[in-house]
């Protein structure tokens, strides 16, 4: 049972980003998925979630709009499209698996990747 984020990077503001979170000995589909980041210094937060029971997606304030979450069942895989992206939007991204609970709440996922680094420069 793994998940493996990818799809980090070096960016301008203003640019875009698409981070992939591929899942392995289970379907992702049977699971809601989110993506939480951490920068340094401060508490890991939840960013967006994709809830498979009905396709519902919940955003943190601040990325609503500019970020959008999604799953590919078929290919086992989610997905976190990251547009208009900004200096604060600077963290190391990781995807989990769960949702028993509150999205943005990181008890309510029991696997997680090991992360991805996502850099906006000014």
């Amino acid at each position: 049972v793994q998940l493996v984020e990818s799809g980090g990077g070096l960016v301008q503001a203003g640019g875009s980003l698409r981070l992939s979170c591929t899942a392995s000995g289970f379907p992702l589909g049977d699971y809601a998925v989110a993506w939480f980041r951490q920068a340094p210094g401060k508490e890991r937060e939840g960013v967006a979630c994709f809830n498979n029971m009905d396709e519902s997606t919940y955003y943190l304030r601040s990325v609503k709009g500019r970020f959008t979450v999604s799953m590919d069942k078929a290919k086992n895989m989610a997905y976190l499209q990251m547009d208009n992206l900004q200096s604060e939007d600077t963290a190391t991204y990781y995807c989990a698996r769960g949702g028993w609970g509150s999205w943005n709440a990181e008890t309510s996922y029991d696997v997680w990747g090991q992360g991805t680094q996502v850099t906006v420069s000014s």
